[in-house]
C-alpha cells in the first residue's frame, strides 16, 4: 500500500467523515451524544462558577453576622441579599418577630418553630441549588447505552454490507464498524465527565448543605438565649 492510500483510508475514518457516512440512525445517536455533552459541560462550568460566588458570599455573610451587635440593623441591611445564609437568617428573623409579638411569649412554641422555619429555608436552599444536576447523573447513565445502540446498529449495518457485497475486505468491514465505535466513543465522552462532576458537585452541595444547617443551629441557639433573657 502507498503513502497516498494510507493517507485517503485514514481520512475516511475521521471523525467528520464517520458522521457523513452515517446512516440516519447512527447520525441521530451521535447528534444527540454529542448535543448531551456541551449540555454536560454547560452545567459543570455554570455551577462550579455559581457553587463558588454562593459559596463565597455566603462566609462573608456569616463572618458579618457573627460579628454584627444589632441584629435587627443587619436584617435590614445585609438579611436582604440574594443568599442561602442570608435568606435563613431573614426566615428566622421573620418567625422570631411574629412569635415575640404577643404580650406573652410561648418560649417552647418559639424555639420549635424557629426551628421548623430555619430548616424549611435550608431544604428550599438546597432545592434551588441542586436543579440540574440530576440532569448530569441522568446523562452519566443513560448516555453509554446510546452509544452502544448505536454502536450495535452500526455493526449491524456493516454486516449488511459485507453480504451485499460478498466481501470480508477491510475496506468493506472498516467504515461501518469505524461509526460504530465512535458512536461508542461519543457515548463515554458524554457519560465519564457527567458521572464525575455528579460525584464531585454533590459532595460540594452535601458540605454546603452542613454548613447552613450549622449556621441555623447557632442562630437558633442565638435566639433561644433570647428568650431566657
Amino acid at each position: 500500500m502507498t503513502g497516498i492510500e494510507v493517507a485517503a483510508n485514514g481520512s475516511m475514518l475521521s471523525p467528520v467523515t464517520l458522521f457523513l457516512q452515517a446512516d440516519i440512525i447512527v447520525k441521530t445517536v451521535m447528534i444527540g451524544l454529542t448535543i448531551a455533552s456541551i449540555w454536560t459541560w454547560a452545567i459543570i462550568i455554570g455551577h462550579g462558577l455559581k457553587l463558588r460566588r454562593v459559596g463565597a458570599k455566603s462566609d462573608a455573610f456569616e463572618r458579618d453576622f457573627w460579628k454584627a451587635e444589632d441584629i435587627d440593623r443587619l436584617y435590614d441591611g445585609a438579611g436582604k441579599e440574594d443568599l442561602p445564609s442570608a435568606r435563613i437568617f431573614s426566615a428566622g428573623v421573620s418567625e422570631w418577630r411574629r412569635s415575640t409579638a404577643a404580650k406573652v411569649v410561648d418560649r417552647e412554641g418559639t424555639r420549635a418553630r424557629l426551628a421548623t422555619a430555619m430548616a424549611a429555608s435550608v431544604g428550599a436552599e438546597m432545592d434551588r441549588l441542586y436543579d440540574r444536576i440530576s440532569i448530569l447523573a441522568t446523562i452519566g447513565s443513560v448516555a453509554p447505552f446510546v452509544g452502544l445502540f448505536g454502536t450495535v446498529w452500526g455493526i449491524m449495518r456493516a454486516f449488511t454490507d459485507i453480504a451485499g457485497q460478498q466481501s470480508t475486505n477491510l475496506a468493506v468491514v472498516a467504515p461501518g464498524i469505524a461509526e460504530a465505535l465512535f458512536a461508542t466513543a461519543l457515548g463515554l465522552f458524554a457519560a465519564i465527565p457527567a458521572v464525575i462532576a455528579y460525584n464531585r458537585l454533590t459532595h460540594h452541595l452535601n458540605r454546603f448543605e452542613a454548613k447552613l444547617n450549622r449556621f441555623a443551629d447557632g442562630f437558633h441557639a442565638t435566639l433561644s438565649r433570647e428568650l431566657e433573657a
